[in-house]
């Protein structure tokens, strides 16, 4: 047997008997923040970047990554859609049941087009949300987030503070875990790899 198909087996071999101990006692082994039971289920209705009507409904099946964000930021959500691409990169063939939903939070300048262009330099898998600003609102509540914009520059131009957390939510729409963008990805692909793995 080759050296590498060697190696996948065992790996393989090991994650089932992790998996098997886990499920014996009723737990998995989450590295990141469990948030099982304490957040609601993923509800909203959006329009995606394809200028769609859209609800949490139509992601059941998919593992969904929530992060909101908007095309302007000049760090944090560019590095965060980066990183995430690298942890959907590593997980392998399993990430195309994945969805990276980025939700604007700046829908005055963040229309479908432009979400569209911005969210697939990042990832294919990836899918922009944009609405009213009543619905972005009330979805940034739902998850105990908030956004403030601040006051526009000299050119116009300005910023949109905004929490960075990153929630993850089952094939069935339950909210299972929060990251935060300084989350490794070492860790991000552990959990990522879990939640697919299981379906739960």
């Amino acid at each position: 047997m080759k050296p590498l198909r060697l190696a996948r087996l065992i790996l393989l071999l090991g994650l089932a008997l992790l998996l098997t101990a886990c499920h014996r006692d009723g737990k998995l082994p989450w590295r990141l923040t469990d948030i099982s039971g304490h957040m609601p289920d993923l509800a909203f209705q959006l329009t995606d970047d394809h200028g769609k009507p859209v609800t949490g409904e139509d992601y059941r099946g998919k593992v969904v990554l929530l992060y909101f964000g908007y095309t302007h930021c000049p760090d944090v959500c560019p590095l965060t859609l980066a990183h995430l691409h690298a942890v959907l990169q590593r997980v392998g063939a399993k990430a195309d049941d994945a969805r990276i939903l980025f939700v604007s939070v700046d829908p005055a300048r963040d229309t479908p087009a432009i979400m569209h262009a911005y969210v697939n330099a990042f990832d294919k898998r990836a899918v922009g949300l944009t609405g009213t600003p009543r619905e972005l609102e009330a979805l940034s509540k739902r998850y105990r987030s908030a956004f403030t914009r601040e006051p526009s520059q000299a050119n116009g131009q300005y910023e949109v503070s905004h929490s960075s957390a990153i929630y993850l939510f089952d094939r069935q729409g339950h909210a299972r875990l929060l990251a935060t963008p300084a989350a490794s990805q070492d860790d991000l692909v552990h959990d990522l790899y879990l939640l697919l793995e299981t379906g739960t």
